[in-house]
């Protein structure tokens, strides 16, 4: 396969099935871009609501209330959500890395100057908690997506279900699937870029982290930067726990103002590791050319 940029770490909401304490502790304060994952329970009798929290994924279950997060997205470009999976969760998703057959391509960051480390592209089929996740998560994106995509006056509109939407990028040609497993080691990290595969771009994408900062790893924040007309760039620095999920832009999104909206431009890449090993997943929801 041709060099491919990752979706490094770069993030809708999830719910661990079952609640616990958590020992770790956080490096940055929370703030409007934060999102609990245990303060969204579904009401009884609310069919819509239901839909969205009560259905468990391989030990978690989906909970991302559209509402909340278009507001987190807004102020920020990006939502980060806490203990959207549980510790065994991410074990079992860093387990698959040595599974060789699982993947369709391994890129070595050094080699294409993207970076230093190495991350691995699923085959298909994906393994059935990725696809689970991806799906879900895609159908609570998808109003967001719409609603920035009416902000900027485009046309496009995005599909409610994730099989839909693969099947626009399926007619671009891009049928190779983007979901990601990426480990850092001491010395790694990843430069700053955007996950654009091809033609067909879904705007936001995600990142859940699996290792446990302070103590498997040390270093490798992620790192956000927005660009905004006429301004320098910002840089968001955050230091997400185990299980934590990142929601961001892939591109652009829009913000307000009083000539109306305009888009502030994102790029995502991660600090360099200093001790340890780090693992993430990256869902992209478009597929590759």
């Amino acid at each position: 396969d041709a060099p491919e940029q990752d979706c490094s770490d770069d993030e809708g909401e999830l719910r661990r099935a079952e609640a616990g304490g958590r020992s770790q502790v956080r490096k940055r304060p929370l703030n409007d871009a934060d999102v609990d994952a245990e303060e969204q329970p579904a009401e009884p009798g609310n069919e819509q609501e239901e839909a969205v929290v009560g259905r468990a994924v391989h030990g978690v279950r989906l909970c991302v209330p559209p509402e909340q997060l278009l507001g987190a997205l807004d102020e920020n470009g990006f939502a980060q959500v806490r203990g959207a999976l549980d510790s065994q969760t991410c074990a079992a998703l860093r387990a698959l890395y040595d599974d060789a057959p699982r993947f369709r391509s391994r890129i070595v960051m050094e080699r294409h100057a993207f970076g230093h480390g190495e991350y691995q592209y699923f085959t298909h089929p994906l393994p059935p908690a990725v696809h689970e996740l991806r799906e879900r998560l895609y159908a609570q994106l998808a109003p967001v997506a719409n609603e920035w995509m009416e902000r900027t006056g485009s046309d496009q509109r995005f599909p409610s279900a994730h099989e839909a939407f693969l099947r626009e990028c399926a007619a671009a040609d891009q049928t190779k699937p983007t979901a990601l497993l990426l480990r850092y080691r001491a010395g790694d990290y990843n430069r700053l870029h955007e996950d654009l595969y091809g033609p067909i771009a879904f705007p936001l994408q995600a990142t859940f982290y699996l290792s446990r900062p302070g103590d498997e790893f040390e270093g490798g924040e992620v790192v956000l930067t927005e660009r905004r007309p006429r301004t320098q760039v910002r840089a968001h620095v955050l230091q997400p726990l185990q299980g934590d999920l990142l929601v961001f832009a892939s591109h652009a999104a829009p913000r307000r103002s009083e000539r109306g909206a305009y888009r502030v431009y994102f790029k995502h890449g991660v600090s360099t590791v200093t001790r340890g090993e780090r693992y993430t997943l990256g869902i992209i929801f478009h597929d590759a050319l």
